[in-house]
Order: C-alpha cells, then structure tokens, then sequence
C-alpha cells in the first residue's frame, strides 16, 4: 500500500480515528483521552513567546510548502510519518483537507505544523522547529486563525508536556466525539 484512500482517511477523521505508521504497518488509534488546545481564554501564549512574537522573526505563510512540512516533520530519531503517511497527507493537501502554517525567515522554512481540516475542526498532526519558537509561532497563528474563522476544535490527538504550555488538555473520549460531532456540523468554513 502507497497511501491510505482519502475516503477512508476522511472518515476515520469524522470518526474520531487517525493514523499513524510503525515499521511499515498503519495504525488505527482513537485515544481514551484526547488531547485538545482549547480555543477559548484558556489558551495560554507563555511570556517568552509572547516576546519572541513581537519581535517578528518570521514570515508566516500558508499551504505553500506542505510536503516540505511533512519532511521537516518526519526528520526524527523516532517518528510515525512514513512514505504511506506522507503519500496519503500530499493526496488531502491536494483535495483542500490538509494544510500548513509555515514560518520563514532570510535562511528558508525555519518550522511550522501541519494538519487536516474538517468543518470547524483541525486536527493537528505534527510540528517542527529548525530554529527557536517556529513552530510554537505557527501554532499561535494558527489558534489565532482558527478563532477568526469561528473553528470549535483544534484536536492534538495526544497530549505532551509542549502543549501543557499553551493550555492543552485531556478530554474523556465520549465528550471528545460530542465536540466532533458540533465541529463536523458545519462544513461551510475551510481553511
């Protein structure tokens, strides 16, 4: 298999379920705690980011380099994102589902994340950095826009210490799919 269908891809998304590769196998996961960043005040920018913000270091864009997000990404000791992922991801960026906040500066892309988009939900899928605060910055901007646009759920799938910071907790997976469930609603906003 070189990618995942983009039906069965999207529909484990409306299910609550994503992937992720492990010695060249796809696994199915649909955590008992999901790990969410709420979009509300409880969202927290730390003060050095907040200084590190003003400062401007980078130029943010948009969906202009996904598959170079992907790569920077994957370039881990241990990651989940294989040629299956990649392939599957490239084929949603493609179709307008998936997308990228990407940070650059004078030397090139220098971090960002990238995601799947689904009514008034994001589903965050990985981040990278190459230079200091680039991905926290994309993420900002991306809660940011997500709050402009009126999203509900900025899902993370897991949770880890990096998103503790930004006010990123655990949810029981029954009330995670009734935020779903209202995020998926409305499919009149894309990103």
């Amino acid at each position: 298999m070189h990618q995942i269908p983009a039906h069965i891809l999207l529909g484990a998304y409306t299910e609550g379920v994503f992937p992720m590769a492990e010695d060249g196998d796809i696994y199915w996961f649909s955590p008992v705690m999901r790990g969410i960043i709420p979009l509300d005040d409880r969202f927290h920018i730390p003060h050095g980011l907040k200084r590190s913000i003003k400062k401007k270091p980078f130029e943010i864009r948009t969906n202009t380099c996904f598959s170079e997000v992907m790569d920077g990404c994957s370039q881990r000791r241990e990651t989940w994102i294989d040629e299956v992922i990649v392939n599957s991801y490239l084929e949603l960026h493609e179709l307008g589902f998936a997308h990228s906040v990407e940070c650059f500066d004078e030397d090139g892309l220098q971090g960002g994340l990238y995601g799947v988009g689904l009514g008034k939900a994001f589903f965050g899928e990985s981040m990278f950095s190459r230079k200091t605060d680039a991905s926290k910055i994309a993420l900002v901007y991306l809660v940011d826009w997500m709050r402009q646009h009126e999203y509900t759920l900025l899902d993370t799938q897991w949770m880890t210490d990096h998103l503790r910071q930004f006010g990123g907790l655990e949810i029981p997976r029954e009330e995670y799919l009734k935020l779903l469930a209202e995020a998926l609603a409305d499919d009149s906003i894309t990103y």
